[in-house]
């Protein structure tokens, strides 16, 4: 693989995991194996069918957790210590073997964006789930299992638009770091009085 489409990979990679983490390995490991695609050494792991099939099961629990609201917050909550560190070790991975300098700086990278991807996500969940909207959470899920699918497209036909993108997102993210704060704690407000007011007792209850 050149340069540039490692890179890519090893960075868009990354940043679909903050996402989707299942969908994924499960793409990249189904295109390996039907050799669509060429995958580096250090993901040919990927393309083993035990490894599919676990990241097609936990995508197929991903795909009704990822629609229900406050359930699809609570799964987030829940894969921040799972997206971020995979997408780091994606990140790694995807760049083959290097010297332990460029390994930390890859796995860095990585980490960085996965988490960035994963924030945004789940800020922006929590911001739909205020909203009496009650298909907003469909919308946003199957929205969010395209952009992977045509990212993973685009890293490895156009890595030079997939890199150009990733560049807009972290500026875009730069200037939303505020708005996402305002965002998460109206969200979290919203989910306490939710669950205060379930455990409020109703008086006409004998």
């Amino acid at each position: 693989m050149e340069t540039l489409q490692l890179l890519s990979l090893a960075l868009g990679s990354a940043w679909t995991s903050g996402i989707n983490l299942y969908a994924t390995v499960a793409a990249l490991g189904i295109a390996g194996r039907m050799q669509m695609i060429d995958l580096p050494q250090g993901l040919e792991v990927l393309t083993d069918p035990l490894v599919i099939g676990m990241a097609c099961v936990m995508y197929v629990v991903e795909f009704f957790a990822d629609k229900v609201p406050y359930v699809d917050s609570g799964w987030d909550v829940l894969h921040t210590f799972i997206r971020i560190p995979a997408g780091a070790i994606l990140a790694a991975k995807a760049l083959g073997p290097m010297n332990p300098a460029l390994e930390l700086a890859a796995i860095l990278a990585g980490g960085s964006l996965a988490f960035a991807a994963h924030a945004t996500k789940a800020t922006t969940r929590l911001a739909i789930n205020v909203s009496p909207e009650p298909f907003s959470n469909w919308a946003a899920s199957v929205g969010e299992d395209v952009m992977v699918l045509g990212s993973l497209w685009l890293i490895f036909h156009h890595p030079l638009i997939m890199l150009l993108l990733l560049a807009l997102f972290i500026g875009l993210c730069l200037w939303l770091i505020p708005k996402m704060f305002g965002a998460a704690r109206r969200g979290f407000q919203a989910l306490r009085q939710r669950l205060r007011r379930k455990e409020v007792p109703d008086p006409n209850t004998p």
